[in-house]
């Protein structure tokens, strides 16, 4: 049964009223996201000196490789462990967000890609499943994962104390969601400018951006983080 909307019922005036007075709030938050996106830019750099060989549909490439001529990159870490037959449903959620505006965010100099620890074979073939277009590689071979904080050991997820999130913490599962920014030099030098991971990739969400619009919002407290969550070809038609 939907759930009953009770809120109060105004006339014309009354509402622009409530709504302007609600406008100036906005705005003061959009200043505010303003200054913290220009903090958020200041960061100080950090240097990546390893190469990380990723395997993908142009074979092996490196992490300098998947710039593809631009200065930006843009990594999902899309939660697909290697034993798993099918991504996360809720990383697929955010794909579904992100697979689309690629072009434009090549046209501003920024590319973006997901990784995970699965096989290529594997990624392929859910990609083909989802009707995606994004690039994804693999970072089975390596490190990436590990050092990015969002793949665990058997023994951090049994121990229930790992690096995530900068801060150590139950974990939950042996692979966890984030992003990750990079930036190529001149010189062709990696660095990492930023990540987010858990709540703080909300913002790519676009489905998350419009729900939070409507008089219900997102109506999952009691019942879980999107305990609503299908991957798009499972809901019920």
């Amino acid at each position: 049964m939907a759930k009953a909307l009770r809120n109060k019922v105004a006339s014309r005036d009354e509402w622009i009223k409530a709504r302007k007075a609600l406008l100036v709030k906005e705005k003061k938050h959009t200043r505010e996201r303003e200054k913290l996106a220009a903090a958020r830019r200041a960061l100080p750099w950090e240097s990546v000196a390893d190469d990380y060989v990723f395997e993908g549909p142009n074979g092996k490439q490196t992490l300098a490789d998947l710039f593809e001529g631009r200065s930006q990159l843009v990594v999902y870490h899309f939660m697909f462990d290697p034993g798993w037959d099918a991504g996360c449903p809720h990383c697929s959620w955010w794909a579904d967000s992100f697979d689309h505006p690629m072009q434009h965010l090549n046209h501003h100099d920024v590319t973006m890609v997901a990784v995970s620890r699965a096989p290529y074979e594997k990624l392929a073939a859910y990609r083909k499943r989802m009707g995606w277009s994004f690039k994804w590689l693999s970072s089975l071979g390596n490190r990436f994962n590990y050092d990015f904080n969002v793949t665990f050991t058997p023994r951090e997820v049994k121990a229930k104390k790992a690096f995530y999130n900068f801060k150590t913490q139950d974990p939950f599962a042996p692979e966890r969601e984030g992003l990750s920014v990079f930036c190529k030099d001149a010189k062709g030098r990696v660095y990492r400018t930023y990540s987010a991971f858990a709540r703080g990739i909300d913002p790519i969400n676009i489905d998350y951006q419009l729900i939070d619009l409507t008089p219900k919002g997102r109506d999952e407290k009691g019942r879980g983080n999107q305990h609503w969550i299908r991957r798009h070809d499972e809901y019920a038609r």
